[in-house]
């Protein structure tokens, strides 16, 4: 998939999430996430923090690297997360179409962040939001290149029953390439969906 297609599906996505995020109750922005110790709206701020993150921005937020990167990113989510939600929504209406993600990652990493994220909002709650299974494809690939299941999946194939599209050797895992997707993230997918186990 091309760098503008894969902008396409990124700025559908982030647009949908944006309605997704408009429907919710007050009290939902508080519950649990997928993200450990990241509630709703951390997890939305920090997925519309991305096209803001320009150099400058970057810059701004390393000096907490000393937490490690993923202390790094959640301090900045929690952070980000506390504004009124009025203020995250309206950084949806101003940034969500931006075809631009952090200045340190490539430009599939803000494809995998909101299709993942999506769902580390939506499956919490209850909301069924489906991806584009390209997409998916796409996030995945790039989410196994990136080591971000650690070796969990080391012993794995991996295969999709929605697009052609498979990764991996030993036990077969196989269903719908979101399920996979979550499974490359380092989620738990839903096993319902799946055939196979690790």
């Amino acid at each position: 998939m091309d760098r503008e297609r894969v902008w396409d599906h990124t700025v559908a996505e982030r647009l949908a999430l944006a309605e997704i995020l408009r429907g919710l109750p007050e009290e939902a922005w508080d519950q649990q996430s997928l993200c450990s110790a990241w509630r709703i709206r951390d997890v939305a701020a920090h997925l519309i923090a991305g096209p803001q993150l320009d150099w400058g921005a970057t810059l701004r937020v390393l000096p907490g690297l000393w937490r490690g990167p993923d202390g790094m990113i959640r301090e900045d989510a929690i952070r980000r997360g506390a504004a009124p939600i009025a203020e995250i929504l309206d950084q949806y209406d101003r940034f969500a179409e931006l075809r631009r993600g952090p200045a340190v990652v490539t430009h599939v990493e803000p494809l995998i962040d909101v299709l993942v994220h999506t769902q580390d909002i939506a499956r919490p709650l209850g909301i069924e939001h489906h991806m584009p299974p390209e997409a998916a494809a796409v996030a995945a690939d790039r989410a196994l290149r990136l080591r971000m299941a650690g070796r969990r999946l080391q012993h794995a194939h991996l295969k999709a029953s929605d697009v052609a599209w498979e990764s991996g050797t030993g036990a077969l895992i196989e269903g719908p390439m979101e399920e996979l997707l979550m499974l490359c993230a380092g989620r738990e997918p839903d096993w319902d969906r799946l055939s196979g186990t690790l």
